[in-house]
């Protein structure tokens, strides 16, 4: 008999009866939605769908996934999700971390998942804070921080997530905010992606750090501080896209079009497969210029999975499938009576 097709899923159908724990206003909320569109629109099945999370407040997306999941242990999720890539590359991987678990005790595995090119969509929500032990600092929050763990104000420097992935050799770098109209998209072609395809999303936590990324969010000056990437495309934005960036020397600068003479040609137009672009681009910090958002770099190279079972079938054929008791019992043995 012929299988019975399918049916085909929608986003209501990606989510779980469990109680969505997130505090109310959380962008949190809006991610997940997001995810679940993007399930739908791929036209990925529950049963070959696997998230995975670490430690802290996105961590608990695997539980509103109605898919397989693993809500694994604080910064190591990167060495879960490679495990079932290598035990199973047919399925489509998502890990969910946060700044504080992915960049703090997680940023060792996290570099190394991206430079293998693991074939996975890590996806880092970004809120500048730790938001499930009420209220640290953490490895993204802004200089002077006050926070309960820096009452006078964090002297440590901020990681930038963005320039961390491309130094990694991450293939896929995109950023998008939690309530941007752009975020379905940029996750969809990070589904899309063969390789290992990390995300930053700037996410709202209205509880302890309320407002960190309003100059990216708010309606009446979202377009005045945000770079939407076109591939292609001039940089330009502002509420009347006469605004742009352009490079003097090896030094971008923002210009008005029109003033000087400037027009578009003189601006710098947006290359996802240039390295070096998208270097300067994660660099590019409010309000002294514009945030991008969008597209940074890709590019196209073999995932870490298939280099690895190319090599295991070259090993076994060149030495055979291997016996496992033959190898427990290779050299001296002890009997203990």
């Amino acid at each position: 008999m012929p299988d019975t097709p399918l049916p085909t899923l929608k986003a209501k159908d990606f989510a779980t009866d469990q109680d969505v724990r997130w505090c109310p206003g959380c962008g949190d909320y809006a991610i997940l939605m997001a995810v679940q569109r993007v399930c739908a629109k791929i036209g990925a099945t529950r049963e070959n769908t696997v998230f995975v999370s670490g430690i802290g407040c996105s961590s608990r997306f695997p539980y509103y996934m109605d898919t397989y999941g693993f809500h694994s242990i604080h910064g190591r999720a990167p060495g879960f999700v490679t495990g079932i890539k290598i035990a199973n590359p047919d399925l489509d991987v998502w890990m969910v971390t946060g700044d504080g678990d992915g960049l703090s005790i997680g940023g060792n595995h996290l570099m190394h998942l991206l430079r293998r090119n693991v074939n996975v969509n890590a996806l880092l929500f970004n809120n500048r804070i730790y938001g499930l032990t009420k209220g640290q600092y953490s490895p993204t929050s802004e200089p002077g921080k006050k926070t309960k763990s820096s009452p006078m104000g964090s002297l440590d420097f901020p990681i930038n997530p963005l320039s961390l992935a491309i130094a990694a050799e991450a293939s896929f770098v995109a950023r998008a905010t939690d309530k941007d109209r752009i975020l379905v998209e940029v996750l969809e072609r990070a589904a899309a992606h063969r390789g290992a395809s990390f995300v930053e999303v700037y996410q709202n936590c209205n509880i302890f750090n309320d407002g960190a990324f309003d100059f990216a969010t708010g309606k009446d000056v979202r377009e005045d501080n945000v770079l939407y990437l076109n591939h292609g495309k001039p940089m330009i934005y502002g509420k009347d896209s006469d605004k742009g960036i352009r490079l003097v020397g090896c030094r971008p600068e923002v210009v008005t079009l029109g003033e000087g003479g400037v027009s578009e040609d003189d601006l710098l137009f947006h290359d996802e497969t240039n390295k070096t672009m998208a270097m300067m681009l994660a660099g590019l910090h409010h309000p002294a210029f514009p945030e991008p958002m969008g597209v940074l770099y890709r590019e196209e190279r073999p995932t870490y999975e298939d280099q690895l079972h190319a090599q295991l079938g070259v090993a076994v054929e060149k030495r055979g499938a291997g016996d496992l008791d033959a190898l427990f019992n290779a050299g001296d043995t002890y009997e203990v009576a």
